[in-house]
């Protein structure tokens, strides 16, 4: 099972990358970033759309946040057209998830949550622990295929390495 230090860890890790991604895909104009470039969900700022989205949902799920707009997988991708109001939504949210990890109980991770998963089409039951991880997780599959693909388009993002994180973890017992 994981603990604050690991979520506090994830939560810095997560706000490194973002600022990263978000620095690298700010040389690019906005036809390049929406272009359809063959990714899982299309192009740099539908999969930093969806990104966003379902951090929020995880955090509506875990934390109480509140939903977010769009309904389904599916609609995420759309979930803000400007970039600007994107990225700034991006930089809020990161700051939020930190001050959650930071603020993070070890009593927190323990238990089961249920929820209805759009994804599944069922409620579903798991480890609180389980779906903290996977919330991580998921924001490291996707900044990997917009690392990518900003790439492929001369972007230069930063290294995806935890060690090379500039800021080093100071997590909270």
């Amino acid at each position: 099972m994981i603990g604050p230090a690991y979520v506090q860890t994830m939560a810095r890790y997560n706000r490194w990358q973002n600022q990263s991604l978000y620095g690298a895909a700010d040389t690019l104009d906005d036809v390049r970033r929406k272009e359809p470039r063959g990714a899982f969900l299309g192009s740099i700022h539908a999969t930093l759309n969806h990104l966003l989205w379902a951090d929020r949902i995880w955090m509506h799920r875990l934390a109480g946040w509140p939903a977010p707009g769009p309904k389904s997988i599916g609609e995420s991708v759309d979930y803000h057209q400007d970039w600007n109001v994107l990225a700034s939504e991006r930089r809020a949210s990161d700051e939020a998830i930190l001050a959650w990890a930071d603020s993070l109980a070890p009593a927190a991770l323990e238990g089961d949550l249920s929820w209805y998963s759009g994804a599944a089409g069922r409620e579903l039951t798991r480890p609180r622990w389980l779906l903290v991880t996977h919330l991580f997780n998921h924001q490291t599959h996707h900044r990997g295929q917009v690392h990518c693909l900003l790439t492929q388009l001369g972007a230069k993002p930063e290294p995806t390495d935890l060690p090379f994180m500039p800021e080093l973890p100071r997590p909270t017992p």
